[in-house]
């Protein structure tokens, strides 16, 4: 039996067109559908009566951009916005479609569109999508259409998806700053070794006398630099390759780099609690979306963004699944601090889950956010410190056989 065939995706294209409304006036503009047929059909349901319509030529400054999370986060809410106010969601689809920035979005968009009108219930044409909207987002989305609420579910699905984007945006705001210093230091330290000492070189070998020591080694590491330089370029992109495909392949690696990280002063403080922000904001979205308990932490285990939590809620989800309450399921973690736990406990309780794990969510982002305003402050002059003990130090190194010189003389 053979197998069946993979259904081709619906592709979009920019049209230009050409047309008169119903006074005779001409009229022209361009948009975006899958063929001619759809242009004109949809030029005609507003009145437009299409005299030329012609596909416009794609070139350099037009292509395609990649899909973001944030462009995500722009669609979820402007679909939510529409639906409320009672646009009927294929119509909330082409309008959001078309006034998408981002061609791939838009294309996107009208694919979603296409399946919409054929028939297709939104989260299962949302599915066929997974690189753009992952599981947490489709069984949302479906649990909204189940209960007959998907545009309350849309406007708690943006929410998320804004939240999420805010804390990851800090968290890379955080992990910006070391990688820096890093980058600034090795960039100037080499570019001092590689063209600035050799020159200093030529002007001692005329001095007839031994260098002082700290510049001999200056110097002797000026020369490896400088003859070992694709060596050194290379083993370092070789590294980095083989940490990258470790990192995909292996959970124990990805467990072990995260682990480190969380314990790191300051940047592990940072990730832990960006950690539990992203946990209560994906479970309470899930529990006020009325989804149970265990399937949702099967979807918030993923959205953690870090692989310890990730195991932990996994496990969590295992105890949960043969009747253990959450809360005690969390504390048996031991990774959670005791606020959380007793907030959950609070919710548990009180049948108020959700409004719990919002509070806690908005008190850890606050958190991270202040965090890492705190670090902004401290890297910068930490900068400027590391990069003047480097220049410095080389510069050093350079005048000492010129002081040396004047002290015999």
């Amino acid at each position: 039996m053979a197998p069946p065939r993979k259904k081709s995706q619906v592709k979009s294209h920019l049209y230009k067109w050409e047309g008169t409304d119903k006074k005779g006036s001409r009229l022209s503009g361009e948009t975006r559908a899958t063929d001619v047929n759809m242009v004109k059909a949809d030029l005609r349901r507003q009145g437009v009566n299409p005299l030329k319509v012609r596909k416009k030529a794609s070139s350099i400054f037009t292509q395609k951009k990649k899909i973001t999370s944030g462009d995500v986060a722009v669609f979820s809410r402007q679909l939510a916005t529409m639906m409320s106010a009672g646009v009927p969601m294929v119509q909330a689809f082409d309008i959001v479609g078309r006034g998408h920035e981002n061609p791939s979005m838009q294309e996107l968009i009208l694919t979603i569109k296409a399946d919409v009108e054929g028939g297709t219930a939104l989260a299962d044409a949302l599915k066929k999508h997974p690189l753009q909207f992952d599981d947490l987002f489709v069984n949302l989305v479906r649990a909204g259409e189940h209960a007959g609420v998907l545009e309350n579910l849309l406007h708690k699905i943006a929410t998320y998806k804004e939240k999420t984007e805010s804390i990851k945006g800090k968290i890379k705001k955080a992990m910006f700053y070391p990688a820096a210093i890093v980058a600034a230091a090795v960039a100037v330290t080499a570019i001092l070794l590689i063209f600035v000492i050799p020159q200093f070189e030529s002007l001692f070998s005329n001095f007839g006398a031994d260098l002082p020591a700290f510049t001999q080694l200056v110097v002797n590491l000026s020369h490896f630099v400088t003859d070992w330089w694709w060596a050194i370029l290379g083993g370092f992109i070789v590294l980095v390759y083989i940490a990258a495909n470790t990192w995909k392949r292996s959970r124990k690696f990805r467990h072990a780099v995260d682990r480190t990280l969380l314990k790191i002063p300051v940047i592990g403080m940072i990730l832990n609690k960006s950690a539990i922000a992203r946990f209560s904001r994906t479970l309470a979205t899930m529990s006020a979306a009325g989804v149970p308990l265990v399937e949702a932490l099967d979807s918030v285990a993923g959205a953690t963004g870090n692989v310890v939590y990730s195991d932990a809620v996994l496990r969590m989800r295992e105890d949960v699944a043969t009747g253990q309450s959450l809360q005690l399921a969390m504390k048996q973690r031991n990774i959670f601090p005791n606020m959380v736990v007793q907030m959950v406990s609070i919710g548990e309780e009180s049948g108020s889950l959700d409004d719990m794990l919002n509070k806690v969510a908005d008190f850890y982002e606050e958190q991270v956010d202040n965090a890492v305003d705190a670090m902004s402050s401290l890297m910068e002059p930490l900068i400027m410190v590391v990069l003047g003990t480097l220049v410095g130090g080389l510069v050093v190194a350079m005048y000492l056989p010129i002081f040396k010189m004047g002290t015999a003389i």
